[in-house]
């Protein structure tokens, strides 16, 4: 757990760290690279972990060989089932089902878990491999995926709730090895999927229209491997600069990609949050009073769904009433109640919470529901009066790398206890074949 001593205002500079949303389907694309693939600026997180986890299950030796380094390389095993114990830690596990359909022509890969923020079905990944010429089918929790060929084709990413992030992966992934020609239209333009993209055309992948809604791919027969170094983390860098603002502190926030928050920044001088912004790095300081805003997370480029609990945690310090809506995932606001428990005026209503702004919050014990809503809590903490406990924080090791350190180091009075809870645990599948996972022989 972790117990913060709230009041102290963050001064200092922060770095922050490599990009885990691109990096995990970046390291789940290396299965389709022959060779050694070298990847910088990788975080140290649970995530990273796990998605190694998995892919050594699959055939890849992947080895940390200093800071934010990681070498991958496929082995001579085949393997190409991804089993519950791994996949349901985080849903980035999914990544894995293009790159092994268009290498191995073969994916067996359990259904996704990660955060508990709501439904986020992946039926458009199967529709778009499926179009590509995979045979798909759904068994005992298992995606299955053939094809003895994949066919560029044009594909319709659109969904319910907008475009589909690693549904874009996944399909980029298979497309960059496809015959002939994939158009993605509706494709996700967030940074990350931007950046997996000139990863793969590093290995020699021939991709246009990235940052777009239309993307053209040319398959090419083989993959080359590269060095590569991942963007930084865009979403650690607006939970620093909300940070920064709900305890009116002076912090520099260097390695930084000041355009991938344009949205996000030009709603924080509406709050009455100025910022300095230089090339590669954003100073807050000054912040004498937060202004109530209104709020709305959507598909890139707007204002992020992965910021808006940490934006509702600041906003209840703001004057005046503030209403936060969350049209990517509506149901992502688990989080509430606990900043209730601390002196918030919050009201759920659908997809939105109303959020009247208090003088003060105060420290009580809070339960960290997931990874953003987890940050939102350490955010409140800092500026409440008093001492707050969050537990459950295993989730905060999935996204932020070293963050009781950052915090330390920016004068913040934060201490990492054993926390009583711990991650959750799962079935274990005694192996990695398709008759021990117990899917059935695909047909």
């Amino acid at each position: 757990m972790l117990k913060i001593q709230g009041g102290n205002a963050l001064r200092g500079s922060v770095q922050v760290s490599g990009a885990k949303n691109a990096a995990l389907p970046i390291m789940a694309a290396c299965l389709a690279v022959p060779g050694k693939t070298v990847l910088h600026n990788l975080p140290e997180l649970r995530d990273i972990a796990s998605m190694s986890d998995l892919l050594g299950q699959l055939g890849m030796s992947v080895t940390r060989t200093g800071t934010g380094q990681l070498i991958l390389e496929p082995t001579r095993s085949r393997e190409s089932v991804a089993d519950y114990d791994l996949v349901r830690k985080m849903r980035a596990s999914v990544c894995v089902l293009g790159p092994l359909l268009a290498s191995r022509g073969e994916a067996f890969v359990s259904l996704p878990g990660g955060c508990n923020i709501g439904h986020r079905p992946i039926d458009l990944h199967l529709k778009g491999l499926a179009a590509l010429g995979a045979e798909i089918e759904i068994r005992n929790g298992y995606v299955i995926a053939q094809a003895t060929k994949l066919t560029g084709t044009r594909i319709f990413l659109g969904g319910a709730m907008g475009s589909t992030v690693t549904g874009t992966c996944n399909i980029l992934s298979a497309a960059a090895l496809a015959t002939g020609r994939t158009i993605i239209e509706s494709a996700a333009c967030e940074p990350e999927v931007v950046d997996l993209g000139n990863f793969l055309i590093a290995c020699g992948a021939k991709i246009e229209g990235l940052g777009t809604p239309c993307i053209t791919i040319d398959g090419v027969e083989q993959l080359q491997p590269v060095e590569y170094e991942i963007i930084p983390d865009r979403i650690e860098a607006a939970t620093w600069l909300i940070a920064t603002a709900a305890t009116r502190g002076d912090v520099t926030i260097e390695n930084v990609i000041p355009e991938h928050l344009s949205a996000f920044l030009d709603k924080l001088t509406q709050l009455g949050v100025l910022c300095q912004i230089n090339s590669n790095s954003i100073r807050v300081s000054g912040v004498t009073e937060i202004q109530a805003g209104d709020i709305v997370a959507l598909a890139y480029p707007g204002i992020p769904t992965d910021i808006q609990a940490q934006l509702t945690a600041m906003l209840c310090l703001a004057k005046g009433m503030s209403v936060v809506t969350d049209r990517v995932f509506p149901e992502r606001f688990m989080y509430a109640s606990e900043l209730v428990r601390m002196g918030a005026k919050i009201r759920r209503e659908a997809n939105s919470v109303i959020i009247q702004g208090v003088n003060r919050l105060n420290g009580a014990s809070v339960m960290a529901s997931d990874l953003r809503a987890s940050a939102a809590l350490v955010i409140a903490g800092l500026a409440a009066e008093g001492e707050t406990t969050i537990r459950r924080i295993y989730h905060l090791d999935r996204g932020y790398e070293k963050l009781a350190d950052k915090l330390t180091a920016l004068g913040a009075d934060v201490q990492r206890l054993q926390d009583r809870q711990s991650p959750p645990t799962g079935s274990s599948i005694p192996g990695p074949h398709w008759q021990q996972a117990g899917i059935g022989e695909p047909k």
